[in-house]
């Protein structure tokens, strides 16, 4: 019995561990695999293609386009509404103020409805998307930065590297995705935007934007922004971050503008 114990351990792990190289061999390194997925984001810059005069005096907090027409969130207490205006010739459609007491933060629209988070509030404003017309609202807890929309669910930041899913029916978060550039978090999330399927956020004080995968929150690349500073008007001396991103899909056109920034720019992707 122990000369066939000795044999077997001295045929069978030699095999086994030939298997295992084998294997490991066909299937690659973990490590290696690990080292691919997690690549170092792509780095952009951008080149303006035109631009449409903004009203400086907007601190800026969401934005988005539908059907030829801005939908704008601005934000501080006192000066917060939401806003539909006609960038072809600068006029105001609509406009729906906020309570002194709210500090507006970023919209989106789902459906035939628009949601506009609050800052510190945490209250989610919901409106009819034609009229402008108060429809509910909803809490949550934390603060209000970004919003924006993907699917049947809304996505939500709050300054932190998280992301949370909402369901836009009764706002309960269906999943959370912390974001990272594959090797460290990815702060001061703020601004959001769906382009081709992937989340474009503006990071805060910053003159970046981060390109998320949904499904995993890794940053695929960053684009950076700094240049459209050099062509803002610099009479406006209150000019401040980086905040506002919107996606014309039909014509395929990203458009970017900033808190009390005097323009919204077209902007096309040029790799470093």
């Amino acid at each position: 019995m122990l000369l066939n114990r000795f044999l077997f351990i001295f045929i069978f792990f030699p095999l086994a561990l030939i298997c295992c190289n084998k294997g490991g061999s066909e299937n690659g390194n973990p490590k290696k695999e690990s080292a691919q997925i997690f690549k170092q984001p792509t780095e952009y810059t951008v080149e303006i293609k035109g631009y449409y005069d903004h009203d400086h005096k907007s601190f800026t907090q969401g934005l988005f386009w539908q059907n030829g027409l801005f939908y704008e969130s601005t934000g501080l207490n006192g000066k917060s509404y939401i806003r539909i205006w006609n960038p072809k010739t600068g006029k105001i459609i609509r406009q729906a103020d906020l309570a002194s007491k709210y500090f507006g933060e970023g919209i989106t629209i789902y459906g035939k409805k628009i949601y506009q988070l609050t800052w510190q509030n945490k209250i989610c404003k919901v409106y009819n998307s034609e009229t402008l017309a108060p429809i509910s609202e909803f809490k949550y807890d934390g603060e209000g930065w970004g919003i924006t929309t993907i699917g049947n669910n809304l996505v939500m930041s709050d300054g932190s590297n998280i992301l949370r899913f909402i369901n836009p029916e009764n706002f309960a978060v269906t999943k959370e995705l912390p974001v990272s550039d594959g090797f460290s978090p990815v702060i001061n999330l703020n601004e959001l935007e769906i382009i081709n399927g992937e989340i474009w956020a503006n990071i805060w004080q910053s003159t970046k934007i981060a390109i998320i995968n949904p499904d995993n929150g890794i940053v695929r690349a960053f684009v950076d922004l700094g240049y459209l500073f050099e062509n803002l008007n610099q009479d406006y001396r209150d000019i401040d971050v980086l905040n506002g991103i919107a996606w014309d899909s039909e014509n395929n056109k990203i458009y970017v503008t900033g808190k009390l920034w005097n323009k919204v720019f077209e902007i096309t992707l040029n790799e470093k």
